[in-house]
């Protein structure tokens, strides 16, 4: 008689867990995907989203969660904590002082009392007098060092990934690809050190786990003009010419200080004053990164080289100019349909409409009121008030237009100024600016 199969074994450690703070920002995939491969489990923090949490989901709330109770049930079985939260501008409750100290300093300080081995902080490359991003990322690091915690922070220099980019690094790989030559601010000499998203990953995996305390720089093996940067990404899209525009630092400090007034823009005061003061490491960073951590961030023309670019990304990075440019252009039209339908006499109105069943319609009032409704859908879009909303009505609103003229009234399929026609165009250019709204 055989002998029965052994027993699974079951001494093997449980895999320790981690929690990543600001788990849906465009980081912290990238550090959740490395703690993964590193074996750990990994719970995501996160604000409120309305709706129930699921398995691998904690309440996060930095602007809420002000005092270190209010961490205690996110910290249950947590063995390490990853803070990857951060906001570039203020709004409302969401400001600097709170996100970026008042609740990260209550979550390290319910770690000392819960017991939580380790906490790795993600901050921020650059001078506090660049302004208040900077500046409270670095109080808060002073901080965290001062508790009895095992703790590190690391600074990066400029982040991106070729999978993917966000805010200031969208639009430099936008100016990079812009057709016929580069666009580029100031003379295009200032300097950065870019880190790929997925070395930052790997480098926070392994102090997670690790004993390192205090802050690191983190940036790539020499420091690289902004010239240099985009001609890089300019090669790695494809596109032929390395020619570039420089635009008057004067002007491109106008425009940052309009869209910081506005509250809009992907390069606020901040970034701008950072990247013109130059964003670099000290000489031994990398070298003390690669000696403590086993790691370090690779060159931006290898690590691009390793993650040949495809006809999406050049997409990407050429539609990023045009897809506002579209919103414009819709606000526009849907304004001047706007204007038409309360300014159009009503005796045009009527002799149009005549001899067609929508003279029993009341016409006239009939346009004033989706003139209005036009109005309503138009500035709201001007607003950036529920974007994809907004244009999902527009398109059916579009669509009901379409249909109902286009059988009501079949004469204005032939107008020769195009007509209903110009809807056949209109329909698909609004469902792409639905998939454009999507914007990070």
């Amino acid at each position: 008689m055989d002998d029965p199969a052994p027993a699974p074994r079951t001494d093997a450690p449980a895999p320790k867990t981690a929690l990543v703070v600001g788990a849906n920002g465009f980081l912290a995939g990238y550090l959740i995907a490395a703690l993964r491969r590193h074996g750990w489990r990994v719970v995501r923090g996160i604000r409120d989203t309305g709706r129930a949490l699921r398995d691998d989901e904690r309440r996060a709330d930095l602007a809420r969660m002000t005092s270190p109770h209010d961490w205690r049930d996110a910290l249950q079985g947590v063995d390490a904590v990853v803070n990857a939260a951060g906001i570039l501008r203020e709004s409302g409750a969401q400001t600097f002082q709170t996100i970026h100290v008042d609740g990260p300093l209550a979550l390290a300080r319910a770690c000392v009392e819960a017991g939580v081995p380790r906490f790795v902080q993600l901050s921020a490359l650059g001078e506090p007098a660049d302004g208040g991003f900077i500046a409270s990322k670095h109080r808060f690091d002073e901080e965290l060092l001062r508790l009895p915690l095992s703790a590190v922070a690391l600074r990066p220099s400029v982040v991106y990934a070729a999978s993917g980019s966000y805010g200031g690094t969208s639009l430099l790989r936008a100016l990079a690809a812009f057709p016929g030559r580069q666009l580029l601010p100031g003379d295009g000499r200032w300097p950065l050190q870019p880190v790929a998203a997925e070395d930052l990953g790997e480098i926070a995996a392994r102090a997670a786990a690790g004993a390192q305390r205090g802050v690191y720089e983190i940036g790539g093996p020499r420091p690289l003009s902004l010239r240099e940067y985009q001609t890089t990404w300019r090669r790695w899209l494809r596109i032929d010419g390395e020619r570039a525009v420089f635009f008057p630092e004067s002007l491109v400090s106008l425009q940052v200080a309009i869209g910081e007034r506005l509250g809009r823009g992907p390069v606020g005061e901040t970034m701008w004053r950072m990247l013109r003061r130059g964003n670099v490491t000290r000489p031994d960073a990398h070298a003390r990164v690669q000696a403590d951590f086993g790691h370090a961030p690779a060159d931006l023309a290898a690590a691009l080289a390793a993650t040949p670019s495809q006809v999406q990304d050049r997409w990407q990075a050429q539609l990023y100019f045009l897809a506002p440019s579209l919103r414009v252009a819709i606000v526009a039209l849907w304004l001047i349909s706007a204007a038409a339908g309360w300014l159009t006499p009503a005796t045009t109105i009527e002799a149009l409409a005549a001899g067609s069943p929508l003279a029993a319609w009341q016409p006239v009032a009939l346009a004033r009121v989706t003139g209005g409704l036009d109005a309503v859908l138009a500035l709201a879009l001007l607003c950036n008030w529920r974007p994809r909303l907004m244009l999902g009505l527009m398109g059916l609103s579009v669509l009901a237009y379409t249909l109902a003229f286009g059988v009501l009234l079949p004469a204005q399929w032939l107008d020769p100024l195009g007509g209903l026609a110009k809807n056949l165009v209109v329909l698909p250019a609004l469902a792409v600016a639905w998939v454009l709204a999507d914007r990070r």
